[in-house]
């Protein structure tokens, strides 16, 4: 079941960003993520709107977020529950509420990148991260170029 966050409890989604986070990118030193996860939590996860996938037990196994109401900086899914449908579900979601967005993805990346790009993303531009030392995509969706099935 998908509903929007609406509490300031953010421990799940720490924790389930963590695990995925780190999951996703073996290409980046774990260090990285831990280090991370104050600005996750104290900054990004307070200014964004967020939705979250539970299981029928009110497990949490992904969660998107969107700041601003344009930029993409969060859609993780629980390792255990990747390929089934929740991130297309998450994502599709929140296209029914903007009709504009982008994100930013390491190039590494190829399942996220592949991911996006079968969502109606396409890549802008390209980006280095100084502190991960790794190159990334800026991708975006508009909802006005996306072809109908």
């Amino acid at each position: 079941m998908i509903r929007k966050w609406n509490t300031k409890q953010l421990d799940p989604l720490l924790e389930l960003w963590l695990e995925s986070t780190t999951f996703a990118h073996p290409f980046i030193n774990a260090q990285y993520w831990q280090e991370s996860l104050s600005i996750v939590r104290d900054t990004y996860l307070p200014a964004a709107e967020t939705w979250v996938w539970e299981d029928e037990q009110q497990r949490l196994q992904g969660f998107i977020s969107v700041i601003e109401s344009r930029f993409v900086g969060a859609l993780f899914v629980a390792p255990e529950a990747i390929r089934q449908g929740i991130g297309h579900a998450l994502l599709n979601v929140v296209k029914q509420h903007f009709a504009d967005l982008s994100l930013e993805v390491y190039q590494k990346n190829s399942r996220a990148v592949n991911f996006y790009h079968a969502q109606g993303f396409r890549i802008e531009d390209s980006a280095w991260q100084e502190e991960t030392r790794h190159p990334t995509w800026i991708m975006r969706w508009q909802a006005d170029q996306t072809p109908l099935a």
